[in-house]
């Protein structure tokens, strides 16, 4: 699926996510999101999660 569209990030979905201070090694932190925080139906880089553990990146991966 593809990260980059809204429509296809639920809550209480598994994700992949790259936090802004990992954007150049690209290192990945997984979990279920909590909040979507991007409003538009599509974003280039990733649409914005907040995760249980509070921790807030764009969706690079889905899993489930």
């Amino acid at each position: 699926m593809d990260a980059n569209q809204r429509r296809n990030i639920k809550i209480g979905q598994e994700v992949s996510i790259v936090q802004k201070q990992h954007q150049r090694s690209g290192e990945l932190t997984h979990g279920t999101v909590q909040r979507i925080l991007t409003n538009s139906a599509n974003h280039p880089h990733g649409i914005k999660v907040k995760l249980d553990s509070g921790i807030v990146g764009r969706v690079k991966e889905i899993k489930s």
